[in-house]
């Protein structure tokens, strides 16, 4: 930091501000804060405080001229998730050109476990809810992985846990990124404005152009960023997808600009703007025992439950397990079919992004869509939970066995 900013800050102030930013970098972190904020939303829809709650969610802010005057829910999904998708996106990126993606053999199996992950769960959904009318438009709500939560669950558990369960997690799941965008801009766009969409070009090559020169100054970035996501707002694509599309534009090569991004824009994305988008959607009014089970027990809930819990697991592992047999991709040497089955109970984690497809799919109508991912996604981590936490013990004790034998040898 210059001397400017330190004197106008002061010097403790941006210490305690990058120490806060390294914290939210952790993957625990984020997690803990994502449920946090899910179960705070939760409490409040179901108190006495509920009214307050939903004004809060109903607040209207933004310019009306410009047609940004939205609610504070929209503005979470709408523009909050941006900034995630910007983050993901990066990573994406960054996976795709310099990662494991890079490498078609050696993203085969993972890739592959990401397309089966969005296929099976769907077609789960689909048959549970095949007799409620209206219900096929949330056929994307099981399909997607938390990444943030399912890392934060992997991390506090996988002490001694291969790094490339890890990897193949994160590979999957940063696939698992890329299908919802695709997913969100083909089938949640409702009416599509060319204008506007065509107009996004223009601050979206100067954007563009000022990355690939190496800009990092935030007046001359954010403006044309900003730009970019009101016209792809504007035109009906959901604004997320312009989060996306101004990551594309970073360079991971050379001046390594896109760590640079993510570096600064991750602390936002996990300790804001995911947390923030949490408390916003998933606040569902329960209505006692018997509302929980009403709205567990309806068709659509049930299919999202079971797509999580059960289409995204068995998905993941039948998609390895074809790849694994008939192609020329192998499963990494360190990894065990068990601590596949553990990670793909992680990709059951669906939260933020179902969340967000669930609200798309039945916008005002989603009460029980939402009861139904954070039970879903629970059970999941739970399950998961459980198997990979045998697999670290499993570990664990060879890990130590291995340490005595060599300790004998030395004496």
């Amino acid at each position: 930091m210059n001397d400017a900013g330190n004197r106008l800050f002061g010097r403790g102030s941006w210490t305690e501000a990058r120490r806060i930013a390294g914290i939210l970098r952790k993957e625990t972190i984020g997690g803990a804060l994502l449920l946090g904020a899910a179960a705070l939303a939760l409490f409040l829809a179901n108190s006495p405080w509920s009214g307050t709650y939903e004004a809060i969610r109903a607040y209207t802010i933004g310019p009306a001229s410009l047609h940004l005057d939205l609610d504070l829910a929209t503005w979470a999904a709408d523009g909050l998730l941006a900034v995630f998708f910007f983050v993901a996106g990066l990573e994406l990126k960054r996976e795709f050109v310099t990662g494991d993606l890079r490498d078609v053999r050696r993203a085969a199996v993972p890739v592959a476990a990401a397309l089966g992950g969005v296929i099976v769960p769907a077609a789960v959904y689909l048959l549970a809810a095949r007799n409620v009318a209206g219900a096929a438009t949330g056929w994307a709500i099981p399909t997607a992985t938390d990444i943030a939560f399912a890392l934060a669950v992997l991390a506090v558990i996988g002490t001694f846990l291969p790094v490339a369960l890890r990897t193949f997690l994160l590979t999957l799941a940063v696939v698992d990124d890329l299908l919802a965008i695709v997913i969100i801009a083909l089938f949640y766009t409702s009416e599509l404005a060319v204008a506007p969409l065509l107009a996004a070009l223009a601050p979206l090559a100067a954007f563009a152009l000022l990355v690939r020169r190496g800009v990092r100054s935030w007046w001359l970035l954010l403006p044309a960023a900003l730009a970019v996501w009101a016209l792809v707002h504007a035109s009906g694509v959901h604004a997320t997808v312009a989060g996306v599309l101004l990551a594309f534009t970073v360079p991971v090569r050379g001046a390594a600009l896109a760590e640079h991004f993510e570096h600064r824009f991750r602390p936002l994305s996990a300790g804001v703007a995911v947390p923030l988008f949490a408390f916003l959607a998933a606040g569902v009014p329960l209505g006692g025992l018997t509302g929980v089970a009403a709205a567990l027990t309806d068709p659509v809930a049930v299919g999202i439950m079971l797509g999580l819990v059960a289409g995204k697991p068995l998905g993941i592992m039948a998609a390895t397990w074809l790849v694994a047999r008939f192609t020329h991709a192998r499963l990494d040497e360190d990894l065990r079919w068990s601590d596949v089955l553990g990670l793909a109970m992680l990709g059951g984690i669906g939260f933020t992004v179902s969340l967000l497809i669930g609200e798309l799919a039945f916008g005002d109508g989603a009460g029980p869509v939402k009861l139904a991912v954070l039970a879903g996604s629970l059970a999941a981590a739970v399950l998961a939970a459980v198997i990979l936490r045998l697999r670290n013990r499993a570990y664990r004790l060879a890990h130590e066995a291995r340490l005595a034998r060599e300790t004998e040898v030395v004496r």
